[in-house]
């Protein structure tokens, strides 16, 4: 009875193998479930290929560790000194063209000007006329002058005579005296008249040589109203007109203090400043290459002259003063101008090396 029940709950039950069947192999289940069974191949044999490389590449960086731990340091090399720089570059400055010789000139005197002779760009010679103030007063005190130094010698000359004649007078009262004709009191008379007339002379020639003095100074003073040039050169400035009032130190108003500028174009010649880390490589005599910046294709040869014995404490550069070997009309004051220190490699005729700034 038992047995009979359990057999009838066993049919009674559902098989699930039976009611699900297996999908086919073409459904996409069964194919993701192949694609994975082959990469999992496929990665389990290249970690069976490579695998021994791994644990042996492994093993040896453990044991090249060990050995580095276990190795005792060497001591360090002590770093040589670092070699000084060679100076390879040629040195490089920038400065201006100056002249040596240049002068506003102006007149010693007060006075109005009356004609100029000069104009811009004009070659004076030295001592020439530039220009000529209003001599009237001047001429006068001059004739005034010259009169009383006339005076002064014809009074001279006069007492001169007179004390000639006295001198006679006095040496025949000495005679007739040491023969008794004459008296002493004659003879002392003749005697004072000499010596009055000797006084007289000596003053009259000492107002002579004070009118011929001042006679002198009137006439130095006339020709300072002709104003000359000091020395020979070019005209590069003229300031004044013909009506204005010179005066040799400024008083106000529209009195001029010069007359025009002249500069001697003989003098011209190079300042630069050189940065002061650098001046120990400028030396007296060196040679230079000169570029002014108006005409950057024209190198104009030149040479030091000489190096300013001080120093710009502001912008911490030398003096250094440059001179031309060629002269040119095309050079004028106050260009700029940049030069180039050659080195001996260069002006031997060398390739020349980089320049290196020097300028502050």
């Amino acid at each position: 009875m038992g047995e009979d029940r359990t057999q009838l709950l066993r049919s009674l039950a559902i098989d699930r193998r039976e009611a699900e069947p297996s999908p086919p192999a073409d459904t996409p289940r069964a194919k993701w479930l192949l694609s994975s069974a082959a990469a999992i191949a496929v990665l389990a044999a290249g970690l069976w290929y490579f695998l021994p490389e791994f644990w042996a590449g492994g093993r040896a960086e453990l044991r090249t560790s060990a050995l580095v731990e276990t190795e005792p340091a060497k001591p360090a090399r002590t770093a040589a000194p670092p070699a000084e720089p060679r100076q390879t570059g040629s040195l490089s400055a920038s400065g201006y063209v100056v002249a040596r010789r240049k002068a506003t000139v102006a007149a010693e005197i007060t006075g109005k000007v009356v004609e100029l002779f000069v104009d811009e760009g004009m070659v004076v010679k030295s001592g020439q006329i530039v220009a000529q103030l209003d001599s009237m007063l001047a001429e006068t005190d001059l004739g005034l002058a010259q009169s009383r130094a006339t005076a002064a010698e014809a009074a001279a000359t006069a007492i001169a005579a007179d004390l000639r004649d006295a001198e006679r007078i006095m040496v025949r009262v000495q005679s007739l005296s040491q023969k008794n004709v004459a008296s002493e009191a004659d003879l002392t008379k003749a005697e004072a008249k000499v010596g009055v007339l000797r006084a007289q002379l000596g003053q009259a020639q000492a107002n002579f040589q004070t009118a011929r003095l001042d006679a002198e100074r009137s006439a130095t003073v006339l020709d300072k109203h002709k104003i000359r040039a000091p020395f020979g050169g070019v005209v590069v400035d003229r300031s004044a007109q013909p009506g204005e009032m010179i005066s040799p130190m400024s008083a106000g108003g529209f009195t001029r203090t010069g007359i025009c500028t002249i500069v001697d174009m003989d003098s011209i010649e190079i300042e630069v400043d050189v940065n002061e880390a650098f001046i120990g490589r400028v030396r007296a005599g060196g040679a230079i290459a000169a570029v002014l910046d108006a005409y950057p294709d024209w190198t104009i040869p030149a040479a030091v002259i000489a190096v300013v014995p001080t120093a710009n404490r502001e912008k911490a550069t030398v003096k250094v003063r440059i001179g031309l070997k060629q002269k040119d009309p095309r050079i004028l004051p106050d260009m700029a101008v940049k030069v180039k220190f050659l080195d001996e490699a260069k002006s031997s005729g060398s390739a020349p090396p980089e320049a290196v700034s020097a300028s502050k």
